[in-house]
């Protein structure tokens, strides 16, 4: 089987990963967490894992209909490193949703046309209207980091999404939105570990990118970006959520958490929720330990 950009991420592997974390990976059994700083060394089990699950779900289903009488506006934006799991994870949020009033904007490439306008202008069309939840897979923040990390934005552009994004978010917020903004991190040993998956994997080679490939020699140019992502656009009106998950059974239960933990919908049990798992689940300072291998 010919593996997708040349087997490129192979090479990294066996060439320029980090003996570290070449190590962990080899050493690794499937079941066990790589992040030596992470709390937990094994994954969820999936027993475990499902009964959780399946009670979340049918708290998500309440959400929504309840959403939908009452008219909320909700905007879940997913953002992190490449293979963190934010497709997997809005996955779980929505499959058992009704598709009319949740959907995810997943934004290609900007056309010559939207290059030339206003930088949010072309995601202010796909906000939900009353009743709606949308689920952001990537968003606005693509100039905060992505964008940074490769050129495509100048400093000047960059510096100018930084002192309208608060002022942006805050419109949003003021004006009824609900917006919460979620980041999913991983470790650098983890994460080659599902690209190297993804490579082997002919039915997920959709999810690989030229971008994927040339970042992981960009690992600590993207913990900069970040970080100064974080300090210009978390705030008490719309501050970031970090979920790590490098355990992704346990990250996508801390976000259906999350999202439910914003809102007083009718018969919420709150016995399903079970409370948040603040060890993997908080603010920005959990990414304190986002280095580990």
């Amino acid at each position: 089987m010919k593996k997708p950009f040349d087997g490129a991420i192979s090479q990294y592997f066996e060439q320029d990963a980090p003996e570290e974390v070449r190590r962990r990976i080899q050493e690794g059994r499937k079941s066990q967490v790589l992040n030596a700083g992470y709390p937990y060394r094994k994954v969820l089990k999936n027993k475990d894992y499902m009964i959780e699950h399946d009670a979340l779900q049918i708290e998500l289903v309440k959400l929504q209909a309840w959403a939908k009488e009452t008219g909320q506006r909700i905007a879940v934006v997913f953002e992190g490193r490449d293979a963190a799991g934010k497709g997997g994870t809005i996955k779980r949020l929505r499959e058992n949703l009704n598709p009319r009033g949740a959907r995810v904007v997943a934004l290609s490439k900007p056309s010559d046309a939207e290059q030339s306008q206003w930088y949010f202008q072309r995601y202010i069309q796909h906000l939900p209207s009353s009743g709606e939840i949308v689920f952001f897979d990537r968003s606005w923040y693509n100039r905060a980091v992505v964008e940074k990390v490769f050129g495509w934005c100048t400093g000047d552009q960059r510096a100018r999404f930084f002192r309208q994004v608060p002022k942006f978010e805050e419109m949003l917020v003021n004006d009824g939105i609900t917006l919460i903004k979620i980041w999913l991190t991983v470790g650098r040993g983890e994460q080659l570990r599902r690209f190297l998956a993804r490579e082997s994997d002919r039915l997920k080679h959709w999810k690989l990118s030229g971008v994927d490939v040339k970042g992981l020699h960009n690992w600590d140019e993207y913990s900069t970006a970040i970080s100064q992502m974080f300090a210009h656009s978390h705030s008490e009106t719309s501050p970031w959520h970090v979920i790590r998950s490098d355990d992704k059974r346990r990250a996508r239960l801390a976000a259906i958490k999350l999202l439910l933990s914003h809102f007083d919908y009718t018969e919420k049990d709150e016995t399903s929720l079970m409370g948040i798992d603040q060890s993997i689940c908080g603010s920005p300072s959990l990414m304190g330990n986002e280095a580990g291998h």
